[in-house]
C-alpha cells in the first residue's frame, strides 16, 4: 500500500463521517456534542464526536480534495 493509496483511504473515511445526519443518525444513539458534559470531551467517546464534526464543519474543503482526487486519478489513470 502506496502513500497515495493512504491519503485516499483517508479522504473516504472523512467523507463518510461528512454525511452523517446527526438528527436521523447521531442523535438517538447518544452521539452529538450537546450530550457531553465539561469532563467528559476528552474521553473516546469525546474525541470520536469532536471528529464526527470537525468533519461535517470542514465539507467544502472535503469537496474541493474530492475534485482534485478525481481529477488526478482521471489523468493518471
Amino acid at each position: 500500500m502506496g502513500f497515495w493509496t493512504f491519503l485516499e483511504g483517508l479522504l473516504l473515511f472523512a467523507n463518510a463521517l461528512a454525511i452523517l445526519n446527526e438528527d436521523r443518525f447521531l442523535a438517538p444513539r447518544g452521539w452529538t456534542l450537546a450530550e457531553l458534559q465539561g469532563g467528559r470531551r476528552n474521553s473516546i467517546k469525546g474525541q470520536i464526536i469532536g471528529l464526527i464534526h470537525a468533519c461535517q464543519f470542514m465539507r467544502l474543503p472535503l469537496i474541493i480534495l474530492n475534485i482534485i482526487i478525481i481529477l488526478v486519478k482521471l489523468f493518471s489513470g
